[in-house]
């Protein structure tokens, strides 16, 4: 069982946002957009690189402390990932929990998704496995969750960076509206020197780069526009000020581009903002879960301080 955003739909708001984002004074676009089948494969090859720390220091920690999170209440009951991204950190947790009942992966890439969910599905031929093709950004309504079964959240990745402040409490309310009772392990990068963060992001075999500019060969192939990629250069900076680091794409000319009846005019130097990734410490972050209806348990981190693991609890706001 696989429940879909409708493909017409789904088009319907990418076109709708990307002529939004590329006629605003100062042209961006959702990094939701970024992870279509090329991109969400181009972006699992990133998390292999030796310059990219998160996902093997994340996973560190999930090892770590695996046989301490099988105690929540959820690891009996049902497991709802957002974003169906790295199979070994879901792995790791699935094959520590003998007694999950429903593994539930939502993801916007559709195909990705289903790739994703036949992997666990014939790893763990028990497990009844629901995938939901959806944007997990919108209000997630009521999943086909069993009432009596305790829920666990797996948020991996720093996911949550890539929103801005006000909206990450938004995203993290609408999770604990539509499960009131969950407990969430989420992965949350840290501060650190802008060096190590501009090259995780801007790597030197260019993967990153390919990863970006893919998303003006997506507009290319889903809206019949004609960007000419090679005219634009993928960039990551440091943004001291938010802490966090930010990826756009820049023009190297006066140019124009069509999609469709409308022209896309760049001034040479111009950037697309196409995604953020912020940087919390611990306060910064429990501020954002103390506004959003959750409290933090417990919080590991690796021994460099690279990188935070959360266990948090749904709890009612004021």
């Amino acid at each position: 069982m696989t429940k879909h955003v409708p493909p017409a739909e789904q088009d319907t708001d990418f076109r709708s946002e990307i002529l939004q984002g590329l006629t605003a004074e100062r042209k961006a676009i959702s990094s939701k957009w970024l992870y279509d089948d090329v991109g969400s494969h181009l972006f699992e090859a990133i998390t292999e690189l030796d310059a990219y720390y998160p996902t093997r220091t994340e996973l560190g920690i999930l090892e770590a402390k695996v046989r301490d999170f099988a105690r929540l209440p959820g690891a009996r009951g049902a497991m709802v990932e957002l974003g169906s991204g790295s199979s070994r950190k879901t792995n790791l947790l699935l094959g520590a929990f003998p007694d999950l009942s429903v593994y539930m992966p939502i993801d916007i890439s559709a195909n990705h998704l289903k790739e994703a969910a036949g992997r666990v599905r014939r790893a763990y031929p028990s497990l009844a496995v629901i995938p939901i093709a959806a944007d997990f950004t919108q209000p997630l309504g009521k999943l086909p969750l069993l009432p009596e079964l305790p829920v666990l959240v797996f948020f991996p990745g720093s996911t949550i960076g890539n929103f801005e402040k006000s909206e990450a409490v938004v995203l993290l309310k609408s999770i604990r509206d539509a499960m009131p009772e969950a407990h969430m392990i989420i992965g949350v990068d840290r501060p650190k020197g802008e060096a190590v963060l501009v090259e995780a992001y801007d790597d030197p075999a260019g993967v990153t780069a390919a990863f970006n500019l893919n998303l003006l060969q997506r507009i290319n192939r889903s809206l019949g526009a004609d960007f000419e990629l090679s005219r634009f250069r993928h960039r990551a900076l440091w943004n001291a000020e938010e802490s966090r680091i930010e990826m756009h794409l820049e023009s190297l000319a006066d140019q124009t581009v069509r999609i469709g009846d409308t022209d896309i005019r760049f001034a040479s130097g111009e950037t697309i903002h196409t995604e953020n990734s912020h940087k919390y410490d611990d306060r910064a972050f429990a501020e954002i879960t103390s506004r959003s209806g959750w409290r933090v348990l417990d919080t590991d981190t690796d021994p460099d301080g690279l990188f935070s693991v959360l266990t948090l609890q749904a709890q009612s706001l004021p």
